[in-house]
């Protein structure tokens, strides 16, 4: 199974890129997940953030997640196929 399919909840995302240069280098466990955000808990601070503005990563993972495929509920998400390019 793939990294786009994985249930997210606690696990760290690392943002690698994103439209908003302040976002770029969170980190945190991840929470929460919506349709359009992810909630992360970082430095005990609780961060949402917009999927659609974000690359990044989850633990473990070589692979960067754009935030504009993963653009549904978590729970329809980890049914869908994904295209690779």
């Amino acid at each position: 199974m793939n990294v786009y399919n994985n249930n997210w909840l606690g696990k760290n995302l690392n943002v690698i890129s994103s439209l908003d240069n302040t976002l770029v280098g969170r980190q945190g466990m991840v929470i929460d997940e919506s349709q359009k955000t992810i909630t992360i808990k970082e430095d005990g601070k609780i961060v949402k953030l917009g999927k659609a503005s974000i690359k990044f990563t989850i633990t473990d993972s070589d692979v960067v997640i754009d935030g504009t495929m993963v653009g549904q509920r978590p729970e329809n998400r980890v049914h869908r196929k994904y295209r690779m390019a």
